[in-house]
């Protein structure tokens, strides 16, 4: 069996550009802090902060570079060992780049910063240290939040993947039989739309669906409760073009909120209703809304019912927000003898 620590390094990744920039700003960060830190005995000049500065970017370059390179052999360490030789090396590091810095300044007869060697070479490796050991800190704990976020939003899809229930595959089963003799093509396509249905559902925390993947298995899972309950389901789509149907969504966004349009709201009805879907898009946003007659929350029997639907749309609303971030919405709610779920996200 492989080491998990071999699939997964634990020390941070500096090799991604916005965690350079990051490490680069603290260092001239450092320089600014010693800039205006009150000193009458240290007089700082343009010359003497542009030095600083280039010597605080080249320090920050190189231990970002050494650790970006010896990340894997780092993370197979435990941990505490792995953090500490990070430390040791960004130390050494430091500590010989400010040697060769100031054997240059002394062999054109001058100290940098007006102090010497050791002074000079210890004060640079212990800042070094210490920025570093912040800044790995920092990136460890977003990158925990991250891959918790991430485990949060892949056993969102594991639930979702639930509520394809049971008893609605036993349902269309026993559908689909008392088709195969009258009616073998409706059988045929309700098979067809079964697979496609589960297989999605298999596959809910794996990969991304697209807009248009979504809208088919919404389709598909319509059809087969159409033969189920018959004239009582009517299905009306509003496809206001143009839309982004190549748009990366995770798989299993439409179609629970139409599984609850139909559970939640046509079945209970007992003349039932219209499914309404319409999707659209404006102001670098698009928009998807399912909106059906439904009884209202407050009936006795249906509670349980629509705090199921709540659940899959928080469900819907924390993997959407995972993926496109803070703009991503999901509201809903029941006036007038009508339920309405609209998801509302960002194209750029």
């Amino acid at each position: 069996m492989r080491d998990p620590r071999r699939e997964a390094p634990w020390l941070p990744d500096l090799c991604r550009l916005p965690r350079l920039a990051a490490l680069l700003g603290l260092a001239e960060l450092v320089v600014v802090v010693l800039v205006l830190a009150p000193d009458d005995a240290r007089t700082w000049t343009l010359a003497r902060f542009l030095s600083a500065s280039g010597l605080a970017l080249w320090l920050a370059l190189a231990v970002a570079v050494l650790l970006c390179k010896l990340r894997a052999p780092i993370s197979r360490l435990p941990r505490r060992i792995g953090a500490a030789a990070a430390l040791c090396l960004v130390a050494l590091v430091a500590f010989l780049g400010a040697g060769v810095i100031h054997a240059l300044y002394a062999a054109i007869g001058a100290e940098p910063l007006g102090v010497g060697f050791w002074r000079f070479g210890g004060g640079s490796a212990a800042v070094a240290t210490l920025i570093v050991a912040l800044a790995l800190r920092h990136f460890y704990v977003s990158d925990r939040w991250a891959a918790q976020t991430e485990a949060n939003a892949r056993a969102e899809a594991d639930a979702l993947q639930a509520r394809i229930r049971p008893h609605f595959l036993f349902n269309s089963m026993n559908l689909i039989a008392s088709l195969l003799r009258r009616d073998p093509a409706v059988a045929e396509r309700a098979v067809l739309d079964l697979s496609d249905l589960f297989r999605a559902a298999l596959g809910a925390g794996e990969g991304d669906s697209t807009l248009a993947a979504e809208c088919e298995l919404a389709a598909q899972y319509l059809s087969i409760e159409s033969l189920r309950l018959g004239e009582r389901l009517q299905v009306q789509w509003d496809r206001r073009e143009p839309l982004p149907w190549d748009l990366a969504l995770p798989r299993l966004t439409l179609q629970p909120l139409v599984e609850n349009a139909v559970l939640h709201g046509i079945s209970r009805l007992p003349e039932g209703g219209a499914v309404a879907i319409a999707l659209w898009s404006d102001g670098g946003q698009l928009h998807l809304r399912v909106r059906n007659p439904a009884p209202p929350p407050q009936d006795a029997g249906l509670g349980s019912l629509h705090r199921g639907a709540g659940h899959a749309q928080r469900s819907i609303a924390h993997r959407l927000a995972w993926r496109f971030g803070p703009r991503a919405r999901v509201t809903a709610g029941w006036s007038d003898g009508y339920y309405a779920c609209e998801v509302t996200l960002p194209l750029a």
